[in-house]
């Protein structure tokens, strides 16, 4: 959140889900829909423009299932409807994972949650269970803004669903977003290692870092027992790009070209 925060970037998250399969992370594109307490009157105009125009039948709440690609996450608001707010049950969640690979978040409540957990892949991130079926509710739109819990979500968002949360990111930003991750990951990583071996205080770690730690940070990347997550140019673009202190960047410069510049002379 962090990352989104500094572009201006702060309602992208909301917590506190019941997830089918906590244990598994989900990713995707969002396709969105809006359901609200049902209107009769508009209830009926948008079912037969809907109906006359495509020839859609079935429940409303089938309809941004139809649309569904490989790699889709269906996201709704229905404004935390429990019971008689039920959007799926195992077959449609069946339909779901046949077209999309992935699975659902639903500001709002499902049934047939067992059956649901039986489909291998699948997961969702909901509000709750209840054995209702959905009643006095209307689709009111797909593929626009809503809103789930604390978050205002775009359609074509990407979202990252895991145990604690799920966080929606502009597509634009995900690029940048994962090199940033990764990143900080491999600050954390080091530091929390120099911890272990109390070669600093908590307090160096967990503030502004010294010249000192600086080049130790940038051996230890230059050294890393392992794959970098991001190749040597990306992280070097990195630094460059978003100008990550001036020292930082002239040392990994000097750490990568200077002893082969020296070899070579």
């Amino acid at each position: 959140m962090g990352s989104l925060e500094k572009q201006g970037l702060q309602n992208q998250f909301e917590g506190d889900w019941t997830i089918i399969n906590p244990d598994k992370t989900m990713t995707g594109r969002v396709v969105t829909a809006q359901y609200m307490p049902l209107r009769p009157d508009l209830d009926k105009m948008i079912k037969d423009q809907v109906r006359k125009k495509t020839g859609t039948t079935g429940g409303t709440n089938s309809w941004p299932i139809d649309i569904l690609v490989n790699g889709d996450v269906y996201v709704a608001d229905a404004y935390g409807k429990v019971a008689d707010g039920t959007l799926i049950g195992d077959n449609l969640g069946n339909s779901i994972y046949a077209k999309s690979q992935r699975g659902v978040i639903f500001y709002g409540s499902v049934r047939d949650q067992e059956g649901l957990e039986e489909i291998k892949g699948f997961n969702g991130w909901i509000k709750g269970e209840d054995p209702s079926y959905i009643q006095q509710m209307m689709l009111t739109s797909i593929n626009a803004p809503i809103r789930v819990g604390r978050a205002t979500v775009l359609p074509g968002d990407v979202v990252l669903a895991k145990k604690f949360g799920v966080i929606f990111i502009p597509s634009y930003l995900v690029e940048d977003l994962v090199l940033s991750s990764e990143f900080t990951e491999l600050r954390d990583e080091f530091g929390h290692q120099r911890l272990r071996e109390k070669k600093y205080l908590a307090g160096q770690i967990d503030s502004q870092w010294t010249d000192e730690i600086k080049k130790d940070f940038l051996n230890w990347l230059n050294n890393y027992p392992g794959k970098l997550p991001m190749s040597k140019e990306e992280l070097d673009n990195y630094l460059k790009e978003r100008n990550y202190n001036g020292f930082l960047h002239l040392c990994y410069f000097v750490m990568r070209f200077v002893p082969f510049v020296v070899e070579e002379s």
